[in-house]
């Protein structure tokens, strides 16, 4: 960066606020709203300046906006550097860091997200794109002339898309005089037709790369390509500018296909494509790598589709003249642990390895033996960006959430505090790590988070929180939820059980066809083992979850009579019933079989015993979802809700109004914690809250009503 610009942003960023004692307090409800959520850090080309997303939460409002913040490699500053009514997002840095490009829905010359430009060097920030469709993301070329544009094509019946009424003299309003013109039809040809958060796909809308030229703002197609069935994603330009690699699916059906093939195009418009990549590859949609000298590139490979609900993720290379067959890493196989986001340095690729409770960096020279850690455990690492030699990533704890961090050495060196001075006043739980045998004999981890404030020996009540995926982990990464718990009282468990990632394949596998079995083995070993402890309270013991957490919560309380009390969220406990309701249709006819199958019938019975056996449930259950839920459809906590209910149970039904699988709106957010906890306490504290009473917060109705 120039030196005046330099001068000019070391004037306009300050200091951090210091950070001063304060007396320890539990974290409260009202707490939840002051934590900011640091995210998407991206480094300048001379590794100077960070600039990143903060997302905050107005409760009075009740909405969440987000703005660019940047910093100081030596976080010496720090300061927000947009302000509009709307949020902003996907800050990057031109190649020579005289601007900084980020997305935007702020008012300007074109509706909708757009990407916005700022001079480094001072002045407001200008509407660069003016995309008719759904602007989806966008890269710089390595000469900073042209960017590389996702645009998914624009929905017709949009009313945004509508001729303006009344163009044509004489002709009636639509629908009759005052009346909005009623919503077409929707028509469905495709073999995966919903997905969460993007609602029913239709044949006739898919996403696109177009070239963006940035003196001209024409912006024309990449390639010819008249396939019509896939969408094309996460373009990559080429160390010189001259192609762009990116991913497709050329296949006769590639709904039947979760990931993609790799392409390469060169970078002029309507350039033929090249596949690199054969059919039978996996490729996940994550971000593409290129060697330095253009030959190959890096990219992130995925198990066969009958494994998809436990997919590890490989490391696999290809040349990008698709001259030789692409490969997976040896060295990242022999390991058995998924790896995410690649980057190449020299002959080294660098990655982020999910393993065991911990996210950490390590890495591995291009066709050499051996994978390196490049930091010890325990660490929760994501989001790692690189520039001029210098490394920067997003870094939680357990009592911390996510800041930016510089990797230096092995070691982390804190560059954002945004959320010091509220965690600096808090007194939170302690998490320990706890490794128990399930059953068969079969090791298994966990996580114990103890009450804020526990005294040793003191046997409290015991919440098992379930988490979802299954293909996830518990991680040692800041969680509200387990210190919300610890601030009123409560141990927290969360149990990696078998079907979870971070303990290889077999591990992840073993529930393959075969839910609420293993799983219900592990939780059920983790809940004995803080019984024998001397931790947890055999008499009040408490269970819960979301989405697959949800699931596995039905599963516990038609197992496991001790529990007496429970939250399923987003679950489901009649699995048939959601054979082409849901998003999984994959999941469905490859791992377990369509339901005319005989032999895949008798699995849909045997994993739908908490709904096919609900009389055998006596725990107290609130069942929760998001009425637009298309992930895990807000039918399953219905269908629950009503077995219980019928059988004359303990139980109640919350529905979030427009919401999807992951509940956003803030004033839902906290209704959902109040609920929880009014469950609980109610269930498992009988007498009433005794524990931290007011670490609930302020304004908690929910809470006082249910009690």
């Amino acid at each position: 960066m120039p030196a005046l610009r330099t001068r000019y942003l070391v004037f306009l960023l300050v200091a951090a606020p210091a950070v001063f004692a304060q007396t320890k307090r539990p974290i409260q409800l009202d707490d939840l709203a002051r934590i900011q959520e640091v995210r998407d850090p991206q480094i300048s080309p001379d590794g100077q300046w960070i600039a990143y997303v903060v997302g905050t939460t107005d409760a009075k409002e009740d909405k969440s906006s987000a703005h660019i913040w940047i910093a100081s490699y030596d976080g010496k500053t720090d300061r927000q550097i947009t302000f509009s009514q709307e949020s902003e997002s996907s800050p990057r840095w031109s190649p020579d860091g005289h601007y900084l490009a980020f997305t935007s829905g702020r008012p300007g010359p074109a509706k909708g997200s757009q990407v916005w430009l700022m001079d480094t060097s001072g002045g407001e920030a200008w509407q660069l794109t003016d995309t008719k469709g759904r602007l989806q993301g966008f890269e710089w070329s390595p000469d900073g002339k042209r960017l590389a544009l996702v645009i998914g094509d624009p929905d017709p019946d949009d009313p945004a898309n509508q001729p303006e009424q009344g163009a044509q003299p004489g002709a009636p309003a639509a629908g009759g005089a005052g009346r909005p013109k009623a919503p077409k039809p929707i028509v469905i040809d495709r073999y995966h037709y919903k997905q969460d958060g993007e609602g029913y796909l239709l044949s006739n809308r898919h996403s696109y790369i177009y070239l963006f030229d940035v003196a001209t703002r024409k912006t024309e197609r990449l390639t010819t390509a008249a396939n019509m069935k896939s969408d094309e994603t996460g373009p990559v330009w080429s160390p010189d500018g001259k192609w762009i690699a990116y991913f497709d699916n050329h296949g006769d059906d590639p709904d039947r296909e979760e990931g993609g093939q790799v392409f390469v195009a060169e970078a002029k418009p309507g350039s033929p494509e090249k596949q690199i990549t054969p059919a039978s590859s996996r490729g996940q949609r994550s971000r593409l790598e290129w060697t330095a000298d253009g030959k190959n590139i890096i990219f992130i490979e995925g198990d066969e589709k009958k494994y998809g609900a436990y997919n590890m993720p490989h490391l696999a290379m290809a040349a990008s003249d698709g001259s030789a067959a692409p490969h997976r890493f040896k060295a990242t196989e022999d390991l058995d642990r998924g790896v995410s986001t690649p980057r190449v340095v020299g002959s080294t690729i660098e990655f982020l390895v999910a393993d065991d409770r911990s996210t950490y960096p390590a890495q591995t020279r291009i066709n050499a033996p051996g994978v390196e850690p490049l930091m010890k455990p325990p660490v929760a690492l994501s989001s790692w960006t690189m520039g001029s030699g210098r490394t920067v990533a997003l870094s939680t704890t357990d009592t911390r959430p996510n800041e930016i961090f510089a990797l230096e050495n092995g070691s982390l060196r804190q560059i954002t505090r945004h959320n010091e001075s509220l965690f600096s006043a808090l007194e939170l739980g302690r998490t320990e790590d706890v490794n128990f045998k399930s059953k068969d004999g079969t090791e298994v981890h966990g996580l114990l988070t103890y009450p804020a404030g526990y005294a040793a020996g003191t046997k409290v009540p015991l919440l098992l929180r379930i988490h979802g995926g299954p293909n996830g982990q518990d991680e040692h990464a800041f969680s509200f939820e387990r210190q919300f718990f610890a601030a009123n009282g409560y141990a927290v468990l969360n149990v990696n059980y078998r079907g979870s990632s971070g303990r290889g394949t077999k591990f992840s596998r073993a529930i393959f066809a075969d839910w609420g079995h293993y799983e219900v083995d592990d939780l059920e070993a983790g809940i004995n083992h803080v019984i024998g402890m001397g931790v947890a309270d055999p008499e009040r013991l408490g269970v819960g979850g979301w989405s697959y957490g949800g699931i596995l919560t039905d599963y516990m309380i038609a197992s496991d009579p001790r529990f007496k009390a429970a939250t399923s969220g987003a679950g489901t406990a009649f699995t048939v019933a959601f054979y082409g309701t849901d998003q999984y249709i994959i999941q469905y006819d490859y791992e377990i079989g369509p339901p005319w199958d005989p032999k895949a019938w008798d699995t849909y019975v045997k994993i739908s015993y908490p709904f096919l056996h609900a009389d055998r449930i006596k725990t107290p259950t609130l069942f929760l979802g998001g009425e637009r839920d298309f992930n895990v459809p807000v039918q399953g906590s219905q269908q629950m809700y009503q077995a219980l209910r019928s059988l004359g149970r303990d139980t109640q039904l919350i529905i979030y109004p427009n919401e999807f699988h992951g509940i956003r709106r803030p004033s839902y957010v906290r209704d959902r914690y109040e609920r929880y906890l009014a469950w609980y306490d109610r269930h498992l504290k009988p007498a009433g809250p005794a524990v931290n009473k007011a670490a609930a917060g302020a304004g908690s109705g929910v809470t006082g009503k249910e009690q």
